[in-house]
């Protein structure tokens, strides 16, 4: 078994001011020829709250509760933390783990599920950061995905069951589990066999509903979509699910971020400002479920899956599918699709 030194949190990174919002952006879009006023457009998603998204913070947060866990839990690794797209770039902390002499190190993506830009991307990123910092740089290997770990599943149910009892007079409500849009063709090549990202997604979403006893047939939906009209991404978007349940007759809905791990921009933007007003302007009483952020079952849970690989603990996973492979094999989630901006 193979003996490691630390732990890396591995994130998308964002912009902390205004002025890190152009950069920011042309980085996550670098060398695909995104025009500027595209680019413009969703940079007004950050000068919203201020040109800072809350996902930098959130990963401060994390990196606090996980070394309490870890303490707690007698796992002695150091815990370090690189972005993919803003400081602290992957590359740097690196370069700051082998002036350590950390020499093997697991890393923990803070994306649950398999598909190019929330797997492989960030195997990619992995890889060149460590050819940037050379032959001193640590080996990292990625943990598992984890969208039906018991610890993600429970925090997502405790965090439904309380938007649920939030909604003014109680009563019947649809249940809407939503997601990052992705292209057709990135989902269809998403993990070993293809599919994966709509499965595990559905899966998760299965799992939370039957843990809140929810009765009633479940949607999933999606936000956040970026790319060209001419290209086909994930459907249906939110907002053209909250018309269409508004219409059947529905009057209240609980939607539940279970693509998201904590609040990210898309949560803030899409659906705490654009998919509630659409649920305001439709007569739905909305409730949005809180993210596992830094929810004790989902900090557990990441020491669970770093005690897999020190000690060789039994995975845990609920539902139809399995635990995610340990290493994703070469291929896994096809290659990179044209890239458009995302506002994570």
């Amino acid at each position: 078994m193979a003996r490691y030194d630390a732990f890396l949190l591995v994130s998308f990174g964002g912009p902390e001011g205004p002025a890190d919002v152009m950069p920011f952006l042309q980085n996550v879009t670098g060398g695909r020829n995104i025009p500027l006023e595209r680019l413009e457009q969703v940079a007004e998603h950050y000068y919203h709250f201020g040109g800072v998204s809350p996902i930098n913070q959130q990963c401060r947060d994390l990196i606090v509760a996980v070394e309490k866990d870890f303490a707690a839990r007698e796992v002695a690794l150091p815990v370090y933390w690189g972005n993919r797209n803003w400081d602290p770039y992957l590359a740097d902390t690196l370069t700051e783990m082998a002036a350590a002499g950390v020499r093997r190190a697991l890393a923990f993506v803070t994306s649950a599920y398999s598909s190019f830009s929330s797997c492989r991307q960030y195997l990619n990123d992995i890889t060149r950061a460590r050819e940037q910092v050379g032959d001193r740089a640590p080996q990292v290997d990625k943990l598992r995905q984890y969208f039906n770990h018991p610890g993600f599943i429970a925090s997502f149910a405790a965090a439904a069951a309380d938007a649920a009892r939030s909604l003014p007079g109680g009563g019947d409500f649809d249940l809407i589990f939503t997601a990052h849009s992705i292209p057709v063709s990135m989902a269809d090549a998403s993990g070993p066999a293809g599919g994966a990202y709509q499965a595990q997604l559905a899966d998760a979403a299965r799992l939370v509903a039957a843990e809140i006893g929810y009765q009633r047939p479940w949607h999933l939906a999606y936000s956040s979509r970026s790319g060209p009209p001419a290209q086909p991404w994930l459907e249906p978007d939110i907002n053209d699910l909250l018309a269409q349940l508004a219409a059947a007759g529905s009057r209240a809905v609980v939607v539940v971020p279970i693509g998201f791990v904590s609040d990210h921009m898309e949560v803030k933007f899409d659906l705490d400002l654009e998919a509630a007003q659409t649920a305001r302007q439709l007569g739905l009483n909305f409730a949005r479920a809180a993210t596992p952020g830094t929810d004790p079952r989902f900090v557990s849970m990441i020491t669970d899956l770093v005690c897999e690989r020190l000690d060789g603990t039994a995975p845990l996973a609920l539902g139809a599918l399995r635990a995610g492979p340990d290493a994703c094999p070469a291929g896994c989630c096809g290659t990179a699709p044209p890239r458009s901006p995302a506002a994570q």
